[in-house]
């Protein structure tokens, strides 16, 4: 499956690559890395060899094809480059919203998996769902994503976008959530510094507990919330009508339209 040529190495591109090296994953000779403007996991790949905007001729020997630029350029980038991979590379996209079929097509009929990771996937925390119709590529993207994190196969494409809404865009709901309780902390009166600490390690620390616990959410939430207490006061505004239930339903169907409208 090597040489992995990498389209595209900005945040996603990446927080791929640092999984990848923290992982021994696969060595820096094994990539190739086209991007005009290469961002630090770029950059220290290729200083440990991997090869950074080879010439054109060099990108047939790629046996895998990682296509992690924006959805608003995937094919204009496609066409760049078709014409020097070989064809036996399988592409795997990490494009939002753009279906397998297109990707395929603008490729010359190459066999494409897609995936929506996160960038957790830097520090081998990450999520990643997966989608391809031909087993092959789906083989592929388990071997370039199981080392970085956990791994959700979805058996129907359109899937993806709710897997786009809740687990790609997700991360930035939990950081949006931990600068509202931080306002909150400076408005009930605490210092900045203590607001911040509080605030990150008390979100970290319940995230910790939940991914190394057999209990639901549910159950974990129940355990910390006394009847009349201070937690259920809390919990009778978060959960009410207008609350968390209502707004992350809403979020998630503004986010699943927005998926459905980068891919066309």
């Amino acid at each position: 499956m090597t040489p992995i040529l990498m389209l595209g190495a900005g945040r996603m591109g990446g927080a791929i690559l640092e999984g990848w090296k923290k992982a021994g994953a696969f060595t820096a000779a094994e990539l190739m890395i086209c991007d005009p403007e290469p961002g630090p996991a770029a950059l220290a790949a290729a200083l440990e060899g991997a090869r950074l905007n080879p010439p054109d001729a060099e990108l047939a020997e790629a046996r895998t094809v990682v296509l992690a630029v924006k959805p608003q350029v995937w094919a204009e980038i496609a066409a760049q480059y078709v014409p020097w991979l070989h064809a036996d590379a399988v592409i795997v996209s990490i494009a939002a919203g753009v279906r397998a079929g297109e990707i395929g097509k603008e490729f010359g009929g190459r066999c494409v998996a897609r995936v929506m990771p996160t960038t957790a996937a830097a520090i081998n925390q990450g999520t990643a769902s997966l989608y391809a119709d031909d087993p092959a590529a789906l083989t592929r993207a388990h071997a370039l994503f199981e080392p970085l994190g956990a791994v959700v196969d979805l058996v129907d494409e359109d899937l993806m976008h709710a897997a786009t809404a809740v687990s790609g865009s997700g991360p930035a709901y939990l950081y949006a959530f931990v600068e509202a309780l931080e306002g909150a902390a400076l408005a009930a009166g605490l210092p900045p510094k203590e607001a911040a600490r509080l605030a990150r390690s008390t979100i970290t620390g319940a995230a910790a507990l939940l991914a190394h616990s057999d209990a639901e959410p549910v159950d974990l939430r129940r355990q910390v919330t006394s009847p009349g207490g201070t937690t259920e006061a809390a919990l009778n505004v978060l959960l009410s009508n207008t609350g968390l239930p209502p707004l992350l339903r809403e979020a998630v169907t503004a986010a699943v339209r927005r998926s459905k409208q980068l891919g066309g």
